[in-house]
Protein backbone atom coordinates (compact mmCIF):
# COMPACT_ATOMS: atom_id res chain seq x y z
CA UNK A 1 0.00 0.00 0.00
CA UNK A 2 1.37 3.66 -0.88
CA UNK A 3 0.85 6.15 1.59
CA UNK A 4 0.99 9.56 0.71
CA UNK A 5 3.15 12.16 1.60
CA UNK A 6 0.79 14.57 3.04
CA UNK A 7 -0.98 11.44 5.18
CA UNK A 8 1.83 10.83 7.42
CA UNK A 9 3.77 11.15 10.69
CA UNK A 10 7.53 11.17 11.20
CA UNK A 11 9.43 9.33 13.56
CA UNK A 12 12.90 9.01 14.30
CA UNK A 13 14.04 5.43 16.10
CA UNK A 14 17.44 4.38 17.94
CA UNK A 15 17.82 0.68 18.97
CA UNK A 16 20.85 -0.45 20.47
CA UNK A 17 22.07 -3.81 22.04
CA UNK A 18 24.28 -7.34 22.04
CA UNK A 19 24.21 -7.82 18.26
CA UNK A 20 22.76 -11.51 17.34
CA UNK A 21 20.68 -12.47 14.01
CA UNK A 22 17.48 -11.03 13.71
CA UNK A 23 17.56 -7.36 15.26
CA UNK A 24 16.54 -5.70 11.96
CA UNK A 25 14.19 -8.35 10.91
CA UNK A 26 12.20 -7.87 14.29
CA UNK A 27 12.29 -4.20 14.70
CA UNK A 28 11.17 -3.47 11.06
CA UNK A 29 8.56 -6.13 11.10
CA UNK A 30 7.03 -4.42 14.00
CA UNK A 31 7.04 -1.11 11.97
CA UNK A 32 5.54 -2.68 9.26
CA UNK A 33 2.62 -4.51 10.69
CA UNK A 34 1.91 -0.85 11.23
CA UNK A 35 2.15 0.42 7.57
CA UNK A 36 5.42 2.25 8.42
CA UNK A 37 8.43 2.98 6.04
CA UNK A 38 11.68 3.41 6.49
CA UNK A 39 12.97 6.64 4.93
CA UNK A 40 16.34 7.16 5.80
CA UNK A 41 19.04 4.48 7.95
CA UNK A 42 21.85 3.66 9.43
CA UNK A 43 23.31 0.56 11.06
CA UNK A 44 26.59 -0.75 12.27
CA UNK A 45 27.86 -3.50 14.93
CA UNK A 46 30.49 -1.91 16.81
CA UNK A 47 32.74 -3.93 18.84
CA UNK A 48 30.05 -6.67 19.89
CA UNK A 49 27.27 -3.76 20.04
CA UNK A 50 24.48 -3.58 16.93
CA UNK A 51 23.22 -0.06 16.56
CA UNK A 52 20.10 1.46 14.55
CA UNK A 53 19.14 4.92 13.58
CA UNK A 54 15.74 5.17 11.38
CA UNK A 55 13.66 7.67 9.90
CA UNK A 56 10.10 6.44 9.78
CA UNK A 57 6.96 7.63 8.22
CA UNK A 58 4.10 6.14 9.36
CA UNK A 59 -0.03 6.98 7.94
CA UNK A 60 -1.49 9.50 10.83
CA UNK A 61 -4.40 7.32 11.63
CA UNK A 62 -1.61 5.32 13.24
CA UNK A 63 -1.58 5.63 16.95
CA UNK A 64 2.63 5.82 17.97
CA UNK A 65 1.60 4.62 21.61
CA UNK A 66 0.93 1.27 19.06
CA UNK A 67 4.51 1.10 17.64
CA UNK A 68 5.96 1.58 21.41
CA UNK A 69 4.25 -1.48 22.73
CA UNK A 70 5.57 -3.63 19.82
CA UNK A 71 8.43 -2.06 19.82
CA UNK A 72 8.92 -2.93 23.32
CA UNK A 73 7.78 -6.04 22.64
CA UNK A 74 10.63 -6.29 20.39
CA UNK A 75 13.27 -4.91 22.86
CA UNK A 76 12.36 -6.88 25.68
CA UNK A 77 12.78 -10.20 24.01
CA UNK A 78 15.95 -8.90 22.09
CA UNK A 79 17.08 -6.69 24.80
CA UNK A 80 17.51 -3.67 23.34
CA UNK A 81 17.09 -0.48 24.19
CA UNK A 82 14.77 1.36 22.20
CA UNK A 83 13.65 5.23 21.65
CA UNK A 84 11.00 6.61 19.10
CA UNK A 85 10.64 10.17 19.01
CA UNK A 86 8.04 12.29 16.67
CA UNK A 87 9.76 14.68 14.50
CA UNK A 88 7.76 18.10 13.84
CA UNK A 89 6.86 18.84 10.55
CA UNK A 90 6.09 22.35 9.04
CA UNK A 91 6.09 21.59 5.78
CA UNK A 92 9.97 22.19 4.81
CA UNK A 93 12.86 20.06 5.56
CA UNK A 94 14.67 20.31 8.95
CA UNK A 95 17.53 22.63 8.77
CA UNK A 96 20.83 21.12 10.02
CA UNK A 97 23.54 21.76 7.38
CA UNK A 98 25.37 25.25 6.68
CA UNK A 99 22.93 27.18 4.35
CA UNK A 100 19.61 25.89 5.85
CA UNK A 101 19.12 22.62 3.71
CA UNK A 102 19.11 19.39 4.84
CA UNK A 103 20.93 17.86 1.73
CA UNK A 104 24.46 18.48 1.58
CA UNK A 105 24.92 18.88 -1.88
CA UNK A 106 22.80 22.21 -1.84
CA UNK A 107 24.06 23.58 0.76
CA UNK A 108 27.76 24.23 0.02
CA UNK A 109 30.37 22.04 -0.67
CA UNK A 110 31.09 18.40 0.75
CA UNK A 111 34.18 17.31 1.87
CA UNK A 112 35.85 13.88 3.16
CA UNK A 113 38.01 13.63 5.90
CA UNK A 114 40.36 11.35 7.56
CA UNK A 115 42.31 10.80 10.04
CA UNK A 116 44.19 7.81 11.64
CA UNK A 117 47.43 7.21 14.30
CA UNK A 118 47.84 5.96 17.45
CA UNK A 119 44.99 5.76 20.26
CA UNK A 120 44.37 8.73 22.25
CA UNK A 121 41.48 10.56 23.83
CA UNK A 122 39.98 13.42 22.50
CA UNK A 123 40.91 12.90 19.23
CA UNK A 124 37.43 13.34 17.81
CA UNK A 125 36.29 16.39 20.05
CA UNK A 126 39.87 18.31 18.55
CA UNK A 127 38.79 17.43 15.16
CA UNK A 128 35.01 17.88 14.93
CA UNK A 129 35.72 21.25 17.28
CA UNK A 130 37.75 22.56 14.25
CA UNK A 131 35.62 21.47 11.95
CA UNK A 132 32.83 23.20 13.86
CA UNK A 133 34.91 26.54 14.11
CA UNK A 134 35.31 26.60 9.91
CA UNK A 135 31.37 26.24 10.00
CA UNK A 136 31.51 22.41 9.11
CA UNK A 137 28.49 19.93 9.50
CA UNK A 138 29.24 16.98 9.89
CA UNK A 139 26.55 14.32 7.71
CA UNK A 140 28.86 10.82 8.67
CA UNK A 141 31.14 9.98 10.89
CA UNK A 142 32.98 6.57 11.66
CA UNK A 143 35.73 5.67 13.97
CA UNK A 144 37.38 2.28 14.55
CA UNK A 145 40.55 0.51 16.15
CA UNK A 146 42.51 -1.40 14.07
CA UNK A 147 45.67 -3.58 13.83
CA UNK A 148 47.03 -6.01 16.68
CA UNK A 149 45.98 -5.17 20.60
CA UNK A 150 49.39 -4.51 21.49
CA UNK A 151 49.68 -1.59 19.09
CA UNK A 152 46.18 -0.55 17.78
CA UNK A 153 45.61 2.27 15.11
CA UNK A 154 42.69 4.87 15.62
CA UNK A 155 41.01 5.67 12.00
CA UNK A 156 38.10 8.30 11.85
CA UNK A 157 36.26 9.15 9.14
CA UNK A 158 34.00 12.33 8.31
CA UNK A 159 31.75 13.22 5.45
CA UNK A 160 31.12 16.70 6.46
CA UNK A 161 29.84 20.16 4.15
CA UNK A 162 31.06 23.79 4.74
CA UNK A 163 29.99 27.03 3.60
CA UNK A 164 29.38 27.98 -0.20
CA UNK A 165 32.74 29.44 -1.01
CA UNK A 166 35.09 27.39 1.72
CA UNK A 167 38.27 25.59 -0.31
CA UNK A 168 40.77 23.20 1.64
CA UNK A 169 42.65 25.53 2.99
CA UNK A 170 38.98 26.30 5.38
CA UNK A 171 40.29 23.15 6.54
CA UNK A 172 43.63 23.69 7.73
CA UNK A 173 42.64 23.97 11.69
CA UNK A 174 41.94 20.27 11.34
CA UNK A 175 45.47 19.53 9.87
CA UNK A 176 46.61 21.58 13.04
CA UNK A 177 44.73 19.74 15.83
CA UNK A 178 45.53 16.55 13.97
CA UNK A 179 49.11 17.46 14.21
CA UNK A 180 48.36 18.81 17.86
CA UNK A 181 47.80 15.12 18.13
CA UNK A 182 50.51 13.70 16.50
CA UNK A 183 47.95 12.21 13.97
CA UNK A 184 47.64 12.31 10.44
CA UNK A 185 44.88 13.93 8.74
CA UNK A 186 43.88 13.79 5.41
CA UNK A 187 41.09 16.17 3.26
CA UNK A 188 39.68 16.23 0.50
CA UNK A 189 36.63 17.72 -1.49
CA UNK A 190 33.85 14.96 -1.79
CA UNK A 191 32.80 14.02 -5.35
CA UNK A 192 30.88 10.90 -4.67
CA UNK A 193 28.80 9.25 -7.19
CA UNK A 194 24.71 9.71 -7.48
CA UNK A 195 22.86 6.96 -7.62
Amino acid sequence: MLVAWSAVSRYSLSAVGRDRPGIVAAVTGALADHGCNLQDSTMATLQGQFAMVLIVSAPDDVDSAAIEADLDTVAQRLDLVVALRALHEDGAPSSSAPGGASDPGTSGSAWMIAVHGADRPGIVHAITAALADAGGNIVDLATHLVGPPSDPVYTLAIRATLPRGSTDRSLDPLLQAADAFGVHCTVHSDDADVL
